[in-house]
């Protein structure tokens, strides 16, 4: 058996999207280190691998995530040339047969060009199709066009050639794998008919046992309301949501509002809404008639794979381009969170659970979802590369 090596960072969205695929590896006999930060530690003990710690400097919560998209991508480099060290101590003397990466975690690429081993990447989001970087070309010269951006690529860039790597600008290093494996639904993939598939393999989600909720005896339809476990901090969203939907005839809705928030800011909230910092989303969506959620790339893929519609409410990063596919596929509503008032919420959740189009679109997609991947499949082609 092999030893496998997954390097990813402390985010429930690029953690969450691979562990099924991690478990299913374990399963089969090969012994897997995963490098995290130790806050991760339960999730990584939870699916069998063994942690390889190391101190990752990405901010813990939302309101650490000041400033622009400039900014935040600088973010990520910082974080990524402080890892790669790190990595390197980790693994001197336990070197891996194969390393698995997350987009972020991309430092392990360069690890195994250095020491001549196979990496594939494990994307959560969209990967790159033909004519990526023509597209990309506009939105990076006007990211150029700041001397903050300038200095971003110019530093990514002369990082890449201190190390020797094969990829000279952040576009490739990131998005142009040798070989990758994509957890996302392909329905939500930009130009899915472009993306070569001698590279890149759909075999997403891949969805495990995520927790156990309850029906409540009487609940005709249910509403989770979920913007995901970063960007939760929005007590005067809640509010207008226990306005919009605590008196809908029928309805439960079950409302998580992250760590951040206290619940007494709510004000009184009727029975037929139940209140949580954190629910398991998966098994809430799989008994419910609608979402509400922010279009991060976990929700938006559990919210086809159970096929249900949604109210798109999406905040930052690829939220706002899943917002809009999941419009564009007939299945979804998209919002402002900030301006969406009470009646605006309670129209959309009802316009999409009374429209039979809707419906029929979201169930023809969800049969897609449950035949197009899974753990066993991505386990399948993994060892073909060891």
């Amino acid at each position: 058996m092999a030893h496998i090596a997954m390097v990813s960072i402390p985010f429930h969205g690029h953690v969450n999207p691979s562990a099924e695929v991690i478990r299913a590896l374990v399963a089969r006999g090969h012994r897997v280190t995963y490098a995290n930060d130790p806050r991760f530690a339960s999730a990584v003990a939870a699916m069998g691998a063994e942690l390889k710690p190391y101190a990752s400097k990405l901010p813990a919560n939302d309101d650490d995530w000041a400033g622009d998209a400039i900014d935040q991508l600088t973010l990520f480099l910082d974080d990524a040339i402080a890892m790669l060290p790190q990595l390197r101590d980790a693994y001197a003397t336990d070197r891996p047969d194969l390393f698995l990466y997350d987009i972020a975690g991309a430092p392990a690429r360069l690890l195994g060009e250095q020491w001549g081993i196979p990496a594939v990447q494990l994307s959560p989001t969209y990967v790159a199709w033909e004519g990526y970087e023509q597209e990309m070309a506009p939105m990076i010269d006007q990211m150029r066009a700041d001397p903050r951006g300038a200095a971003y690529y110019d530093r990514f860039a002369a990082w890449l050639a201190s190390e020797n790597s094969s990829a000279r600008d952040s576009l490739s290093f990131q998005g142009r794998p040798s070989r990758g494996l994509v957890l996302i639904p392909r329905a939500l993939q930009p130009g899915a008919d472009r993306v070569d598939p001698a590279v890149f393999d759909f075999v997403g989600p891949v969805l495990g046992d995520r927790g156990s909720w309850s029906r409540p005896a009487g609940a005709e339809k249910v509403l989770l309301v979920s913007l995901g476990s970063a960007f939760t901090n929005h007590p005067a969203f809640y509010r207008r949501c226990v306005e919009a939907f605590g008196a809908l005839p029928g309805w439960h809705t079950v409302l998580q509002i992250g760590d951040r928030v206290d619940p007494v800011a709510l004000g009184d909230v009727p029975t037929s809404i139940e209140v949580h910092s954190w629910v398991p989303q998966l098994a809430v969506l799989e008994q419910a008639d609608a979402f509400l959620t922010h279009a991060g790339m976990g929700g938006a893929s559990e919210g086809l794979y159970c096929g249900v519609p949604m109210i798109a409410a999406p905040q930052a990063a690829d939220q706002f381009t899943n917002a809009d596919q999941l419009t564009a596929l007939g299945v979804a509503h998209r919002i402002d969170l900030e301006t969406a008032t009470p009646a605006e919420l309670r129209d959309h959740l009802l316009a999409l659970t009374t429209d039979t189009a809707v419906q029929a679109r979201c169930a023809a997609l969800k049969q897609q979802l449950h035949t197009e991947g899974g753990a066993h499949r991505a386990a399948d082609l993994i060892e073909k590369m060891l």
